[in-house]
């Protein structure tokens, strides 16, 4: 027998109606007990739902008949009010352990609503937002962000029940009973000290060697995907403390910020290792190129450089001197404020599989440039060890997890 789970349902039910008790009966139906979270804001709701809108407003800091008022002149202030007091509700419900899984439903200001509160919940918890908005490029970054939120593209707007559109809500309702059945919720336990590895195809061998290495050394290894989100989320992943050591490989996210490549992580890249003082050993793969792919005017700009034409989504520029010494700048700057120990690794053979004797991307030059201005830019340039040997390799792996062991044990990591 399936145990009887909570799950949230959050939308708007001023304009929303029969498809939103068909979500509450399916979920019941099923075994669990669904929890109608209101937070409409135009209109009174033809029915209540279990969490009402006046409560929700009241809990955001504003009386229903001002969020009202302020939907219709200032929607942005009745919205992030509606927000506020919705995560607060429902991280209410979590600690009390009545919420085992979160369903959003509706358009725009649902999807933005819903997902909202979903990026506040922890990692583990199934969460699952039902929207026509779901694959929209300008907004999708801002649903989920680096969280572990699934969208599900209803296509079809969520307005009058009709064959289609039901067929599609029974899917998602369908996925989110399965995920709460299935969970093994938040209450992740490591019973080993876990290391964060950034990685992409580059650097893919090195990176796969390294993960047998640290097990065998009683490390748990977590693959973080270094292109622009993952590396993202591994930075806020640090400082939520879900890792005790970083191997961090794939540090082009640096370039790609600087230069507005495809992979851009933002502006913080290395900094919450910097700042928790977590144990970290670096290499430069991904440095020694920009991801340019599908965007005419970069690759226009950069035409007279060596690529990489994976696809016509991604085509690889090599980075020039001038870029990677710009780039040791902002390293150097960084890793001159770490808490805790660190070691860069240079590889002399190249940074990545693009990056060998006889291929295009190959630029000794360029690299040494970088090499010389991170040294000349660190308080301890002794902390950059030169290594004769190629990044995509199992021997490179090596040296890499061995030095990590070393700077680990200097940081007196607390033991398992």
């Amino acid at each position: 027998m399936i145990p009887k789970k909570g799950i949230v349902i959050v939308c708007n039910l001023d304009t929303r109606g029969e498809d939103i008790v068909f979500v509450k009966q399916l979920i019941a139906d099923r075994g669990h007990e669904a929890i109608l979270l209101d937070f409409s804001m135009e209109e009174p709701p033809p029915f209540p739902g279990d969490i009402r809108t006046e409560e929700v407003a009241a809990r955001g800091g504003l009386p229903i008949e001002a969020v009202r008022e302020k939907y219709r002149c200032e929607r942005n202030v009745a919205t992030d009010n509606q927000i506020r007091g919705a995560v607060a509700i429902v991280e209410e419900l979590v600690a009390q352990g009545r919420v085992h899984g979160i369903f959003g439903i509706g358009g725009g200001t649902a999807t933005l609503v819903a997902t909202s509160i979903m990026q506040r919940l922890p990692f583990g918890m199934p969460k699952l937002m039902a929207s026509p908005m779901a694959a929209h490029p300008a907004y999708i970054d801002k649903y989920v962000g680096t969280r572990d939120i699934t969208m599900h593209h209803t296509v079809l707007d969520i307005v009058k029940m009709n064959p289609l559109l039901r067929a599609q809500i029974v899917n998602a309702v369908g996925a989110i009973c399965g995920m709460v059945e299935m969970t093994q919720g938040p209450n992740i336990v490591f019973d080993r000290p876990c290391v964060a590895i950034s990685s992409f195809s580059f650097g893919e061998m090195a990176v796969q060697a390294a993960l047998a290495m640290l097990e065998e050394a009683g490390f748990t290894p977590v693959v973080c995907h270094a292109q622009g989100k993952g590396d993202r989320a591994m930075e806020e992943m640090i400082r939520d403390g879900a890792f005790h050591g970083v191997i961090d490989l794939c540090i082009g996210g640096v370039v790609e910020h600087l230069f507005k490549g495809n992979r851009d992580p933002g502006p913080d890249r290395l900094m919450a290792a910097v700042e928790t003082g977590i144990p970290m050993v670096l290499a430069p793969c991904g440095l020694d190129i920009l991801s340019y792919g599908g965007r005419p005017d970069m690759l226009a700009q950069t035409a007279e450089r060596a690529q990489f034409v994976q696809d016509t989504l991604r085509v690889q520029v090599r980075t020039s001197a001038a870029e990677l010494v710009q780039a040791a700048d902002v390293i150097a700057g960084r890793l001159n404020r770490a808490r805790g120990p660190w070691s860069f690794l240079i590889p002399l053979k190249g940074w990545s599989s693009l990056d060998r004797e006889g291929r295009p991307i190959h630029d000794p030059a360029a690299d040494a440039a970088f090499v010389a201005r991170l040294k000349q830019k660190l308080d301890e340039p002794g902390r950059v060890r030169e290594v004769d040997l190629h990044l995509y390799t199992p021997e490179f792996a090596r040296v890499a997890v061995d030095e990590f062991l070393r700077v680990f044990r200097a940081a007196k990591a607390p033991a398992f």
